[in-house]
């Protein structure tokens, strides 16, 4: 049987730099890899993602949203994880200030810009960091659903998602 989950994640930046998260070797999700801070949404929170990033904001930094600017929904990854569909709602924000408290998710990091893709990352936040980094913000918002390209490639497709009756 296909499940689904729903997670909200956050891309936070503060002066060029990008608040990672070194996952805790004990984690279920991506053990010891590069990731961005979020989780999974609470069943009040399945119609509201942005109510999900900001506790997990604040959950995993201690930042509150008077810290964050231009917190905007920039991204929706889809992709199957072996029985269970996984819907991801990635936030964009620029952070007021640096200082984050610890979590028992695991070690955060502010880290350069420059260095991030030196991380070992997780396959479909790596493509979504390059798109990022490749196009900057974008007034809309991209879907991104992870499949092949033509050569058999795992890849991520990204399009733009819009409303036909306003085009």
């Amino acid at each position: 049987m296909i499940r689904a989950r729903m997670l909200a994640t956050a891309v936070l930046f503060h002066d060029g730099d990008l608040l990672m998260m070194k996952r805790s070797p004990n984690r279920t999700l991506s053990p010891g890899m590069w990731a961005a801070v979020g989780g999974h949404l609470e069943p009040h929170e399945i119609n509201d993602p942005e109510a999900a990033v900001l506790r997990e904001i604040q959950e995993e930094t201690g930042l509150l949203p008077e810290d964050l600017e231009e917190l905007r929904l920039q991204y929706i990854l889809i992709r199957l994880n072996e029985q269970e569909i996984r819907q991801q709602f990635i936030y964009t924000a620029r952070t007021k200030r640096r200082d984050v408290n610890p979590t028992e998710e695991g070690e955060l990091h502010w880290i350069p810009r420059a260095e991030v893709m030196n991380r070992s990352i997780p396959f479909i936040f790596r493509r979504l960091l390059q798109h990022y980094f490749d196009r900057g913000p974008h007034p809309h918002v991209w879907v991104g659903t992870a499949g092949y390209d033509s050569a058999g490639t795992a890849t991520v497709h990204f399009t733009e998602l819009v409303d036909p009756q306003q085009v």
